[in-house]
């Protein structure tokens, strides 16, 4: 049988089972629920032929959960929390202008911390509250109204917006870029990776005309400034956006050993970006709704580099 055509049983029923495997007793589940033994006893009954399993070993006055009913006490305790977390947040929807964003570190730094107040002219009031976590957050655990995320628009649970595009260059110290003379080279140079994207090199070598499949080093990091600043040290090859290549090409730190125009003719559905995601049924709060609009109604490329690089740091 497919889980989707389930008969779900009575919520009162679940309740009562709630409250018994809470306390291990009938009376004690009845004097929460302000009940008798004999109402609380005629729901699990209810219960557990609704089901067709049998949930509690009678010993007497005494029971005992069996293992499907400690299976399904575990569900039914998320369900309940849900409901909670559910009523809790309606209850301040109503009266609030607050806004709960996760944004990618990168984002809120380079793009976003700068223009919210703009965003704050619109909605005068608005009580932001500002995470920066590179993983995209539960949004109800972790009470998250809309995130900004960076990836390839890969959210299919979530509306998932594009924002701006985040090109890459591929970008070494120095003393690497000696050894670089074609792209084939990258098959025996330490290339880093971001945790999240661990198909972006594989994709530009591709495009490159190298095989994915002949690298022979590779090193992980959790976040763009991890990666680098291992690129500065000199631990491999990375690719930095371009926003922060345009400073350390300029001042010398790095170099673009190919050129930075090696990657500017990808498909655009490998290049990644900055998305705005969130669930569907959040735009229905006002708040979020003002965020949407204000924040889609933002150019976020028009950045435009401070002068132009000196020749020698083209690679």
């Amino acid at each position: 049988m497919r889980s989707d055509t389930v008969r779900l049983p009575p919520l009162n029923a679940l309740r009562v089972f709630h409250a018994v495997m809470r306390h291990g007793s009938f009376r004690s589940a009845a004097d929460e629920l302000l009940v008798s033994p004999q109402a609380v006893g005629q729901q699990i009954k209810l219960l557990e032929d609704t089901l067709a399993v049998p949930l509690f070993d009678r010993r007497g006055r005494a029971i005992e959960p069996t293992e499907e009913a400690i299976l399904l006490s575990h569900y039914v305790q998320s369900g309940f929390d849900e409901f909670r977390e559910g009523v809790r947040r309606i209850c301040k929807v109503g009266h609030r202008n607050r806004i709960n964003l996760n944004a990618s570190p990168y984002f809120a730094t380079r793009y976003l911390v700068d223009r919210l107040d703009r965003f704050r002219d619109r909605l005068p009031g608005a009580d932001i509250r500002l995470k920066t976590m590179v993983e995209l957050p539960d949004f109800s655990a972790d009470e998250v109204d809309a995130a900004i995320q960076w990836g390839f628009g890969q959210w299919r649970d979530y509306e998932s917006t594009l924002l701006v595009q985040d090109p890459k260059v591929i970008c070494c110290s120095p003393a690497r870029a000696s050894a670089l003379r074609s792209p084939q080279d990258l098959r025996t140079a330490p290339l880093l990776h971001l945790v999240l994207a661990t198909n972006l090199w594989p994709r530009v070598l591709q495009h490159l005309g190298v095989d994915p499949g002949e690298v022979q080093k590779e090193i992980q990091f959790h976040d763009a400034a991890s990666m680098r600043r291992a690129t500065l040290s000199g631990l491999g090859i990375g690719l930095i956006s371009v926003l922060d290549a345009q400073e350390d090409l300029k001042a010398g730190r790095l170099v673009a050993p190919f050129g930075l125009d090696a990657m500017a003719d990808m498909d655009p559905a490998d290049v990644p970006g900055f998305y705005l995601v969130l669930p569907r049924s959040n735009r229905r709060l006002k708040s979020v709704a003002a965020f949407r609009e204000w924040i889609l109604s933002e150019d976020w490329s028009r950045i435009e580099p401070d002068a132009p690089f000196p020749a020698a740091t083209l690679g």
